[in-house]
């Protein structure tokens, strides 16, 4: 056992976790179609399996931001760990439809302690510059995505079966498992550790605002990845080098613009994000073949900083919130997030439906509702755009209070 912290390893436990995560989130998108096929399960079910994911998230986010200031984050990521471990094991083994639901949300509740445990305490380790370690930390979200992916691609094109890609996640697991184990956990000293305090900053009117807002901007970036292979499968591009693309992108982004979203105002990059977002999946619902990748590429440009500056907008403008509150906001996300994964699953059924109607058969009928589903998804960003757009404007009044605020605690 460590007996003194060492804020490197902690970050880099942090960062195997969030790949495991991610990796879930990759991999899952990529045995869809042969999940349907091996238990013949059809979209709608397969919405609710994925929405078990998404539910288990913001549940442990919950529960890790109340209990944060009490637990602490070892004790959260133990949680996450063996939860990790159970998740995956009862996937390789699921007999069908309700053992899927069971094990996947073991898993969304495994990923929502990562976050409801790391957020805060980055946060708390880098009190300096919060914001660019959020950013870095995050860049492993999409950094798993990459190698979720890519794993997912190449052992599909090998015939080797989805128990066999589900059981690679076990590997990250059990390093990060170690490390959580082995190292000595820091006190919180730099974020507010009231838990009542941290209630009762939850009615500020501009954290409530962007809650509202993590719904959208976590359903704008999540939906299209998670049905990728799905709803692009028969559209001339392959599905998980899309997902490779635009994860690739993100994690560039989030990695090398840490520090300049940190210097420019928040409120201005998520302004931004949510006009190229908008403009990236309607072009994507009518992309063909090789325009699909430029799409795609565009649609990464639009997400990157979505859920970093979600995070780092709470941990600073709403700081009185704590873990709580980080915790809440992400959980937003997810929880919406679940919400909409059978209502889409169940709008792609009944999208092919109508193109069988009216008479297109095979992929030609897939495509068109791939497509009549992204323009559906459109909506979501272009609610950001005047949202984001309200707040831009009231931007100057929102720093000042930010400031003043600051210099308040300060003295």
């Amino acid at each position: 056992m460590e007996s003194t912290i060492n804020k490197n390893k902690l970050f880099f436990a942090a960062c195997i976790s969030l790949v495991v995560t991610s990796m879930t989130f990759a991999i899952r998108a990529g045995i869809l179609t042969q999940l349907g096929v091996d238990f013949e399960i059809n979209n709608t079910q397969l919405g609710y399996i994925n929405s078990m994911a998404f539910l288990g998230f913001p549940l442990a986010m919950l529960i890790g931001g109340l209990l944060y200031n009490a637990l602490g984050p070892k004790k959260l990521l133990i949680t996450a760990f063996i939860c990790h471990l159970l998740g995956l094991i009862l996937t390789i083994y699921a007999g069908g439809f309700w053992t899927l639901i069971i094990s996947t949300f073991f898993i969304g509740f495994a990923n929502g302690s990562v976050e409801a445990a790391c957020n805060p305490m980055i946060a708390d380790m880098y009190t300096n510059n919060r914001t660019a370690m959020l950013n870095k930390f995050h860049v492993w979200f999409p950094g798993g995505l990459v190698i979720g992916s890519l794993v997912s691609k190449f052992m599909t094109d090998a015939g080797l079966g989805w128990q066999l890609q589900i059981a690679t996640m076990l590997i990250p697991t059990l390093i990060y498992g170690f490390l959580v184990f082995t190292q000595k956990f820091p006190e919180s000293e730099n974020i507010e550790s009231n838990t009542t305090s941290n209630i009762k900053a939850l009615g500020n009117p501009l954290f409530i605002f962007m809650l509202v807002c993590m719904t959208l901007t976590a359903t704008s970036e999540f939906i299209p990845q998670q049905w990728v292979e799905t709803i692009l499968g028969k559209s001339g591009a392959s599905p998980m080098l899309v997902l490779a693309l635009v994860t690739g992108i993100m994690a560039l982004g989030r990695f090398f613009a840490g520090p300049i979203v940190h210097r420019l105002n928040p409120i201005g990059v998520l302004f931004m994000s949510a006009i190229v977002t908008a403009s990236a999946i309607y072009f994507m619902s009518i992309s063909e073949g090789g325009m699909i990748y430029v799409a795609a590429a565009l649609f990464a440009l639009g997400v990157c900083y979505f859920w970093p500056t979600m995070i780092g907008f709470t941990s600073e403008y709403t700081a009185k919130t704590g873990a709580l509150g980080m915790s809440l906001m992400g959980g937003a996300g997810m929880f919406a997030t679940s919400i909409w994964n059978p209502i889409i699953g169940s709008r792609l059924d009944a999208e092919k439906a109508n193109a069988i109607s009216s008479g297109l058969v095979g992929e030609m009928a897939d495509i068109e509702a791939g497509r009549a589903v992204l323009g559906f998804m459109v909506y979501f960003p272009l609610a950001l755009v005047v949202l984001f757009g309200i707040l831009f404007i009231l931007r100057k009044r929102i720093e000042k209070s930010r400031i003043s605020h600051t210099a308040t605690e300060t003295a």
